[in-house]
Order: C-alpha cells, then structure tokens, then sequence
C-alpha cells in the first residue's frame, strides 16, 4: 500500500507548490493592504488623540501621493493613476485610523471593503497585462508613441529564438508603410539595438500593413571557415550555398531558372567596398560553381587570379584583363546566338538540368521525322568578370548591357562584380539587366546603387556595415522570400587552410565536371581560336559556320578611324622622308616595301596576332610595327577596314577594334 501512497502524497505536494508559485506573483497586494491595517493599529496606540501627529501624518500623507504622481509620468496614464489613487486611499485610512483608532467608526468598515478591493485591483491589472493585447494599447504602445507611430496597432507577437515577429496595422488613411520604414532608426534607438537589427516587410496587398521583424542579437558575429561545398556533383539548378542568415539557416540563391517554381533565370552583381569581404563572397560563389556537374565557368580577372588561382584548373577558361577579356566578350556574345538556337532546335524555352544530358527523349529531339536525336547536351554557362571596374572603362560602360539582355535564355548567367555599380561606371540600361545582387559592406551614399529602394526602405542598410563586418551582405535574387531581402547574412571566411581543399575541389572539377560541348566550344574557338582554352569533349567540335546572310548590320560605328577616311588604300606609299627610314624585322633594307609587299606584310601580321592569341586588334596594336617597316598608322586603318570587308576581321563593340576570325573558320 505504502507504495501506491506514494505518488499521491508526492502528486499533493506537487500540486501544492504548483498553486503556490502561481499565487505568489499576486500577493503583493494583499501583503501591503495587511501591513497597513497592522500599521494603523500600532499608530493609534502611540498616536491616539495627537494633534501634532494628525499634522505631521497628514503632510506626509499628501507628499507621498504627490511623489508618486511624479514618479508615475514615465509610465501609462492609466498606471499612474491607478498608483496614485492606491496610495491616497492607503494613506488617508492610516492617518485617521491612527489619530482615532483602526475601528473608530466606520474606520473599520472601510478598511474590510477598501483593502481587498485595492488589492485585486492590481491582481485584475497583472493578470490583464500578461495577456495578448490586439489593440496595441500595452507598454508597445507606448513605444509607438515614441517614434510618431501612435495609433498603429499590434497583433500577435511571435516569438521565436533571437527573432520577434509584430505585424502592425496602421491608422487607415493617416498612416502608411513608409511611415514605418522612416520610423526604423528611431524605433532601433528606442530599443537600443543596431539599425540592422529591425526590419520592416510591408505587405504587398496593403498600404498600411506589414510585419515588423526585430533580431536582437548578432549571429553573425561569429566566425565560421569554409569547410568544402555543400552539394559536390549535384546540379547547377540545385541551390548555392554561400553562407548563413543571421537567423542560423543558409543563405542560397539559384543561377538557372525553373519554371515550376516560376524562379528565372538571372545574373549577379556582387558590390561591396575595400575590405568588405568581396573577395570570399566570390569565393563561395566559385567553389559553389565549380562543384556542380553540369556547369562551364569563364573567368576574367585584371588581377592575374590573385584569390582564384588555386581554382584555375578546374576553369573553363580564364582571361587576364585587356585584349583577352575582350576576346572572352566578343567569344560570349558569339555563344548566345549559338546556345539559343540549340535550345529551339531541341524545343527548349530555357536551359533545363535536362540540357546537359545526351538528348535521347523524343521529347527534345531535334530530328525532323521525330526520333530521339542523340545530340551531346550543352552543359550550363557561367562568365564571370571579376573586378569589372577595368573592364568597363576599357570596352565602355555599356559593353555588358547586349550580353545581360540575351544571354538568360540561352543558359548563360553573367557574374560581374566590383567595387562601385556607380552610374558613371556602369550603363542603366546594365545595371538593370542584373536582377541579382550581393551587396556587402560599403559607403552609405552607395546603398541605392547596390540595393533596391524597396529593401533599403524595409530595414536593409549595408552602408552601416562598411568595411567593419567583413563577409556581412544582403542577397536579393529570384527564389528567395522576398521578406528575406532585408535579413543580413555572412559569408564563409577563406583562409589559408583553404587553399589545400580549392585545390582538391579544381582536380575534382577538371576530372568530373562538365566538359566544353560543341555549340559553346565552336563558338568560342570561330572567336577567339587558340585563345580559348577550353576543355572540349570527346567528339569533334568543329566551330558553328554562320551564312553571310545570318550576319545582321550592327551599328556599332564606324568602320575607319574618320581621320582616315579620305585615304585612298591603292594609292602608291609616300616616299619617307630624310631620315625617317625604319629597318624591316630590326635590319635596315634601304628602302620601303612595294603596295603588294606590305599588304603581304599586313596579312602575315594579322596571322601572328592569331598565332598569339591576340584576337582582337585595333591601329594601337601595329605602332611597333609600323615603326619597323615604315609604314604609317592611317594605311594601317585602311587596311583593317580592307580585311573586313573581306572577311578576315569582324566588328567588335568598340569603335576602331576588330575581331581576327581565324583561318580555319568559314567567316
């Protein structure tokens, strides 16, 4: 028996305290109106009859409601009333009770009615307090007050770990959503947090309604080492990895589109100052990148891949800035028309991880009697141009804008990353053909250039990180919750224990990764010849034959130097004048060569250039040349315009640049 007894006697104890720890929070009040009873007893024995007292008992009596009047003022109207009346009435029954006695009267009657009433009076008010207030007139209210927002209403708050969640409905037709999104820094101030702390997401069906988000403690501060990809040989449509949220999930985006989930394609604009962590950022990008099966990555770096290197091997191809990048340029521009139309010929509407596989379905043939084709597939391609500041300024501010603008449906995503997206350094037209954007560390005058007005406006300000949080950014793409476009998030950090794993994850990508298919290498080798550096595959990738009559007038310019345009190409060489002889090949001949001799000249000039790798040339690149065989720099001009009239060079972007179209390609 002893033992069935047992648990009632530990479940009655239990209940006990359970009862007790419940009642305690709501004894205060009762113990002040029992003290003051005693009080007044123990007073009419010393003080019974005493006009001295009755003063002194009086003055403090109006003192101490008059002190917690003024004590009341920084809290509600209603606490502070509610305090004050308390603590007259309490006073008042204690004076007279002891001048005339606790039971003089109707004294003691008052004191058995008022006590109790007084004491659950303020256990009506905790009780009131801990509950949900949906009209917002709790202490949050009061906050409000303090912003300029005070008739705005709060609803359920939710409270998770290091996140609270408020939606807040505004007064209608008096407040709206900017009104939140100006009061973010003085609600940040009222609570003593970091402007980033707070975010407002206003809802999209509504002008007076949104979420207010409010992350009290920095989770990002911590330091966390890139420890290898999160997907190694999964697909590019799968999602990238590149660091964490400031609420510990991670931070993702997608390149290739998906129309089930209705995401586009996209391109990338990854803007942050000095020292904000840009380089890591394209760090997890390219590792991210590199460990997928079904991705080609191009690369231009004016910095001689100073945080790439270890990767170079796994690297499609890569270009150092100047003439190769222009190569690369013109190679990408010749490589949409092609990947487009290997796409329509196997009735894609966009690159699909389907793409990348041996087109065997029937589905996505390109056959006309509707078999299964069998063609290679076309992997995913990424061009990158790194610090693209020195790209732009060389080639034009607006020599992305054609790419960004075509290249989504062609399974091509353009990566461009640099200091300052300024508009004195990149085109609008540019700027808004990149949807996509890592924005980390920078100058607050910068924020509108990296970040949508909407995102800046729900809380996002990257200018306060400048170049302090190296790694902080926000991420907006297609795919992520819009309501995650203010979140800040960090980057992996990339030490010097890293190189060892980019380098593994290079040799890993050069054996297993995607190999260069026939469309993209053929294009790129009609461009740039033995500048691409390519991996192609195991069949032959001949490069893709345009008809002359495919070839659409570009307007890019015109195709002489206007200096020159008078200058007559069969006219017969001037004769040099005294002393201006130039040696031919470093050995003086004596004299000029003959109209047909230089035009053999220039051919075999333009053939070296090709053999270097030089594929793009304009008259700056013949001043050596010129020099050393006499000739001047407006034949030269001439004679540019003469190859491309003839087939031998095409127009580029830039005016007075030429594209060599190699020798073993049809023009």
């Amino acid at each position: 028996m002893a033992a069935f007894n047992a648990p009632d006697h530990a479940s009655g104890g239990g209940v006990g305290v359970y009862l007790l720890n419940r009642a305690m929070p709501h004894l205060p009040p009762w113990l002040a109106a029992a003290g003051v009873g005693i009080a007044g007893g123990l007073g009419s024995l010393q003080w019974a009859q005493s006009a001295a007292a009755g003063v002194g008992l009086t003055l403090a009596s109006v003192a101490l409601t008059g002190a917690t009047w003024w004590m009341g003022k920084s809290t509600t109207q209603q606490r502070r009333l509610h305090s004050a009346v308390t603590v007259a009435a309490g006073s008042t029954w204690l004076t007279a009770a002891c001048l005339a006695g606790p039971t003089a009267g109707p004294l003691g009657d008052m004191y058995l009615i008022g006590g109790p009433v007084l004491a659950l009076s303020w256990n009506i008010r905790m009780i009131l307090r801990r509950n949900a207030d949906p009209t917002g007139q709790s202490g949050d209210k009061g906050l409000l007050e303090k912003v300029g927002l005070a008739r705005a209403q709060i609803g359920n708050v939710t409270v998770e770990p290091n996140r609270v969640t408020a939606p807040i409905a505004l007064e209608p037709g008096e407040q709206t959503n900017e009104d939140v999104s100006k009061a973010l820094g003085r609600l940040a101030s009222a609570l003593d947090l970091p402007t980033s702390a707070l975010r407002y997401t206003p809802n999209p069906d509504s002008a007076r309604r949104g979420e207010l988000v409010i992350v009290p403690e920095d989770m990002l501060a911590e330091f966390v080492e890139w420890a290898g990809p999160s997907n190694l040989g999964g697909s590019i449509a799968d999602p990238l990895v590149i660091g964490r949220y400031d609420d510990g999930s991670p931070l993702v985006l997608w390149l290739p589109g998906d129309p089930e989930a209705k995401r586009n394609s996209t391109h990338v604009l990854i803007a942050g100052g000095t020292g904000s962590g840009k380089g890591d950022a394209a760090l997890n990008l390219q590792t991210e990148i590199l460990s997928r099966r079904d991705v080609l990555l191009w690369l231009s770096d004016p910095k001689m891949f100073q945080d790439f290197r270890p990767l170079l091997p796994g690297i499609d191809w890569a270009a150092e800035g100047g003439t190769p990048t222009e190569v690369m340029v013109e190679a990408i521009k010749a490589a949409i028309p092609a990947r487009t139309a290997w796409l329509g010929k196997h009735s894609y509407r966009q690159w699909l991880p389907e793409c990348a596989e041996r087109q065997t379905s029937t589905e996505h043939t390109c056959r006309s009697d509707g078999r299964a084709c069998g063609c290679e597939g076309m992997p995913f391609l990424v061009a990158w141009m790194e610090e693209a500041a020195n790209t732009l300024r060389a080639l034009g501010d607006d020599v992305f804008t054609g790419i960004a603008q075509e290249a989504r449906s062609a399974g091509v995503s353009l990566v461009v990353s640099l200091q300052r997206p300024s508009y004195d350094q990149m085109s609008t037209s540019t700027r808004a053909s990149l949807p996509s954007v890592v924005a980390l560390g920078c100058d607050p005058r910068d924020e509108g250039f990296s970040l949508p007005e909407a995102v800046i406006d729900a809380g996002a300000h990257p200018g306060a990180w400048g170049n302090r949080r190296p790694g902080y950014c926000y991420v907006v793409s297609p795919g992520i919750d819009e309501t995650r476009y203010p979140s800040p998030g960090r980057t992996q950090a990339f030490t010097h224990r890293s190189v060892s794993r980019m380098e593994v994850l290079a040799a890993w990508a050069q054996r297993n990764g995607a190999t260069a298919d026939p469309i993209t290498a053929g294009a790129a080798s009609g461009v740039a010849g033995r500048a691409y550096t390519g991996r192609p595959g195991d069949e032959a990738t001949a490069p893709a034959v345009m008809e002359e009559d495919d070839m659409d007038e570009t307007g890019y310019g015109p195709l002489v130097d206007p200096e020159d345009e008078d200058i007559d190409p069969e006219a017969e060489l001037p004769e040099p004048e005294q002393g201006d002889d130039a040696p031919i090949f470093g050995q003086d001949t004596g004299r000029r060569p003959s109209p047909e001799a230089a035009r053999d000249l220039f051919a075999q000039a333009l053939a070296d250039f090709e053999r270097e790798g030089q594929m793009v040339v304009g008259p700056v690149d013949f001043k050596d040349w010129c020099d050393a065989h006499g000739l001047s720099r407006p034949w030269v001009s001439q004679q540019l315009k003469e190859a491309y009239m003839e087939g031998r060079l095409k127009e580029t972007g830039k005016t007075g640049r030429w594209r060599i179209v190699p020798t073993l390609t049809p023009a």
